[in-house]
């Protein structure tokens, strides 16, 4: 019976405690340590991974400079002209003539001393195939030997091509009346807009058509203008 009463007891006793564990009041929160008078209190601060964060993205570099062509002009002196009035925006300057068209175009070989010797030429001329050849006889193109009048550039200038593969020394001459030259500034600036204000309508172009110029453009590789002709 004792042995019973006391397992009862027990058993009481283990309610209790489970039923006071379940109904405690939770405890406060502990609170942090007074901060000395003068001392600012310590914060938290959260730390940043620095592996986990990914790195900026590189953007490329804006190249240095921009290359345009400008023109054309009418004379040399016109583009000599705008160019000194554009060199305190330019990193680079080159002056490009284009020649102008003319009516016809001849080939010939330079006069020789005799008569004989034109001849000469012309027999090595035809055993080699050119039958279009004779000798001039008058004016300052005595004994020179004509090789053909063109209204094409391009096909005189195959001719001279020829003839000089072959060891005779070809010239291109115009004949008739020829339109003028034309004159373009090849400019490298960083600033193209004030550019195109001074020098008017002008195209990019590739840099590497503008001798001397710096890779980078920090360094000017500018060129003088010629003197007018």
């Amino acid at each position: 019976m004792i042995a019973r009463a006391l397992i009862v007891v027990l058993a009481v006793l283990n309610l209790g405690v489970a039923a006071w564990w379940l109904l405690r009041p939770e405890p406060a929160p502990a609170s942090a340590p007074a901060t000395p008078p003068g001392i600012a209190p310590l914060e938290i601060v959260r730390t940043l991974d620095v592996a986990a964060a990914p790195a900026p993205a590189l953007q490329p570099a804006a190249p240095a400079h921009t290359c345009l062509r400008a023109g054309p002009f009418r004379s040399r002196a016109e583009a000599n002209g705008i160019s000194a009035r554009l060199q305190p925006l330019l990193l680079g300057l080159q002056v490009e003539e284009e020649p102008g068209d003319a009516e016809m175009y001849r080939v010939l070989l330079p006069p020789v001393p005799s008569r004989e010797e034109a001849e000469a030429t012309v027999r090595r001329l035809r055993g080699a195939g050119f039958d279009d050849v004779l000798v001039l006889h008058q004016g300052g193109e005595a004994n020179a030997v004509a090789l053909g009048t063109f209204r094409n550039r391009d096909m005189a200038e195959r001719r001279v091509a020829a003839m000089r593969q072959l060891g005779f020394p070809a010239e291109l001459r115009t004949a008739g009346r020829a339109t003028p030259p034309r004159w373009w500034l090849l400019l490298a600036t960083a600033r193209p807009e004030e550019v195109r204000a001074q020098a008017g309508e002008a195209r990019q172009i590739d840099c590497s058509r503008i001798p001397g110029l710096a890779d980078d453009a920090r360094t000017p590789a500018l060129e003088s203008p010629a003197a007018p002709l």
